[in-house]
């Protein structure tokens, strides 16, 4: 049994990438209380490697009001209505819209819930490698992102800097560096 049954759910708000509910709950202990969600579909993020090079973007983040650098990532049109695609498909779509990169191979490295607290967002990371070059292919709301290759010592550099900031990058290079020491 859930530690907290949802009595009612009522839709707040809802745009293309998300959706905002609260829910009447019911906590162990039998007390009524609210719990407010926000619902986003499932996301990838794609490390790509190219020896000890691997590929950021960097963009506008318009709720913190920052440019960041971080690790191709995004969700697909429409998967809101239930029109995921393929978890491997929108990896490799992501690093293509948003790099212009292909890849001959792309390992999951596990899965990451982004604020569990308060969202129901999950995600895939993802280890692309054989790499070509190509042109990106980025939505409108991308058009001030770059990207760039960085070594590895360049970005544990800027992690400790506070240049790289995004949680979901952080916590995909620590998936990184563990699947590493694995196969080492």
């Amino acid at each position: 049994m859930d530690p907290i049954e949802c009595l009612a759910t009522r839709e707040v708000y809802r745009n293309p990438w998300m959706v905002v509910r609260e829910d009447d709950v019911r906590r162990p202990d039998g007390s009524p209380g609210i719990y407010g969600v926000v619902d986003k579909p499932t996301y990838a993020l794609v490390v790509a490697r190219d020896g000890d090079r691997f590929r950021l973007v960097e963009q506008f983040r318009y709720p913190i009001g920052l440019r960041r650098w971080e690790f191709p990532q995004g969700t697909a049109p429409g998967s809101l209505d239930g029109n995921e695609p393929a978890a491997a498909d929108l990896a490799a779509a992501e690093l293509r819209e948003e790099t212009g990169l292909r890849a001959d191979s792309m390992v999951v490295l596990g899965q990451l819930d982004v604020a569990p607290g308060m969202s129901s967002q999950r995600g895939w990371v993802w280890l692309a490698t054989g790499l070509t070059e190509g042109e990106h292919e980025r939505e409108h709301e991308e058009q001030d992102m770059r990207s760039a290759w960085f070594t590895t010592a360049q970005i544990e550099a800027m992690m400790l800097s506070g240049e790289i900031t995004d949680a979901q990058t952080l916590a995909a290079w620590t998936l990184l560096r563990l699947a590493e020491r694995d196969r080492a």
